[in-house]
């Protein structure tokens, strides 16, 4: 029996890539066990990290599945934790108050207008966003 060029190409195709999906299973099943697990606090939803590189790796590729990012370090680009965190409504209430324990912050909170204000080593900064479509990024530099 004679086989075909293009039928052996194929039938090598299916062997690598049975053969490779257990390790790409693993790999895919890596970068969801090195997310912190999401907290809820009233309306908001939130998780801080990105402290190791495969922590660091997983939240930034999730950034884009979230409305909110929120990214912390010093001037010189060397990240930052432990960052007192509120976020407020336009009406001026308080969505989110937490501790970020990492630099890299997901946020999941209602479409609307809010301050998120951060503080750290005595020095606060304040940005405002407006939520609803898409993901939008606030990168605090201290």
């Amino acid at each position: 029996m004679h086989t075909s060029f293009p039928s052996l190409l194929l039938r090598g195709a299916v062997v690598c890539a049975c053969a490779a999906a257990p390790w790409m299973a693993q790999a895919q099943s890596v970068d969801a066990t090195a997310m912190p697990a999401m907290k809820v606090q009233g309306s908001a939803r939130f998780a801080c990290g990105g402290i190791g590189s495969d922590e660091s790796t997983a939240m930034r590729a999730a950034m884009k599945d979230h409305p909110l990012s929120l990214l912390f370090a010093r001037a010189d680009g060397a990240y930052l934790a432990e960052i007192a965190v509120t976020i407020k409504d336009a009406n001026g209430a308080t969505a989110l108050a937490m501790r970020a324990s990492g630099p890299v912050c997901l946020i999941d909170l209602p479409a609307g207008r809010y301050t998120v204000e951060a503080a750290t080593e005595g020095m606060t900064k304040s940005q405002t966003v407006t939520l609803g479509r898409g993901s939008k990024t606030a990168d605090f530099r201290f």
